[in-house]
């Protein structure tokens, strides 16, 4: 009796060893199920319509801003994506709402304000494409007003230029990055300040250092940091303006190489392929939604990204990143085209279902 009471035990406890084993691989392949197909990349930045002019005739009109391009794109490929921001309830503006539904991404938390005038941006291109602007913007309107979106641990959080340091909106700014921050996003920060703000530097130091302190990636061009710091050496500016707040670092600079300096001393340059474009318009914009695209297809976390991403991760997330930035500069559109959009939409469901079944 003591024998088949023992052996009834046993079975007992293997049964519920391998009952537990098994709950638990399948809440982790749930959790990484969740996260790497539900996860969001939630953007919050201006809207705008470019028209874009070329030897002085204008030769088209497209809905754009900093990070909507980015998000139009990251939609395009089947990212979870949102966008935050504000527009006016004219013409422009529901145009641009329209835009977003149309390129899969969320509008719910664009502020509409029926007395505002959306605002317009004139892009003159030069001899190489590169684009020379001109802003109209109803600055007195600024308010941003929205409720929060549901974040989840992973999610990225894309935002920058003057919009993220802007004095007016700053504390609805501040609020949603610490929100986020606080439900374990990743921060992509892409500082973006351009030379029409030289004389509001000082004004607005402040807000770049908390930005910058936020941040779980940093992406800035040569032109942002002369204006900002009077610098455009990269690792003077890793060392002495970077580091500190964030480790992981981007440094773009036109045609010359670009520059990785990340979490676990990783130090590279990266060429950039010389080709013939149409417009320089939506490059950077187009190389942040190609780097985030490369974190959701290669499944790289904020806890990989403080503890420091391998070499080989490193260098898929730039390739995409740059694929999206060249692909851009083909048309005077500020977002990928729908073809190379199917295709690397088509690379991340084979990814990411790769990954799911290694689990």
């Amino acid at each position: 009796m003591d024998d088949a009471e023992t052996i009834f035990e046993g079975i007992c406890v293997i049964f519920c060893h391998f009952v537990c084993k098994v709950k638990k691989k399948n809440c982790i392949f749930a959790a990484i199920t969740k996260k790497r197909y539900m996860r969001k990349v939630i953007g919050i930045g201006e809207t705008i319509l470019d028209i874009i002019f070329k030897n002085d005739q204008p030769i088209g009109a497209v809905p754009g801003g900093s990070v909507f391009n980015g998000l139009i794109s990251l939609g395009r490929v089947g990212v979870n994506a949102a966008f935050i921001s504000e527009t006016g309830n004219d013409r422009v503006g529901q145009k641009i709402i329209r835009f977003l539904g149309d390129n899969h991404v969320d509008a719910s938390c664009i502020s509409v304000y029926p007395e505002s005038k959306s605002p317009v941006s004139l892009a003159f291109l030069n001899e190489q494409n590169d684009a020379e602007y001109i802003f109209y913007k109803d600055h007195p309107h600024d308010r941003l007003d929205f409720n929060f979106p549901d974040i989840q641990p992973d999610d990225i959080v894309m935002f920058g230029s003057f919009y993220a340091v802007n004095p007016v909106i700053r504390p609805q700014v501040f609020a949603f990055l610490d929100f986020a921050r606080s439900k374990g996003a990743i921060l992509y920060y892409d500082v973006n300040f351009r030379s029409s703000h030289a004389n509001e530097v000082m004004k607005v130091t402040p807000n770049i250092l908390e930005n910058l302190e936020f941040a779980d990636v940093i992406r800035g061009s040569k032109e942002d940091f002369e204006v900002m710091f009077n610098k455009s050496d990269a690792d003077s500016i890793y060392r002495s303006q970077i580091s500190f707040y964030c480790k992981n670092f981007v440094y773009t600079r036109g045609a010359e190489p670009l520059e990785l300096r990340a979490q676990g001393g990783v130090s590279k340059s990266y060429a950039i392929e010389k080709m013939e474009t149409v417009s320089t318009i939506g490059a950077g914009d187009n190389f942040n939604a190609g780097f985030v695209y490369g974190l959701v297809k290669y499944g790289i976390t904020r806890e990989m990204l403080v503890n420091g991403v391998s070499e080989e991760l490193w260098d898929q997330v730039i390739a995409e990143a740059q694929q999206f930035s060249a692909n851009v500069c083909q048309s005077i559109n500020n977002s990928v085209d729908l073809t190379f959009a199917a295709q690397k939409k088509q690379e991340m469901e084979s990814r990411l279902k790769e990954m799911e079944e290694k689990i």
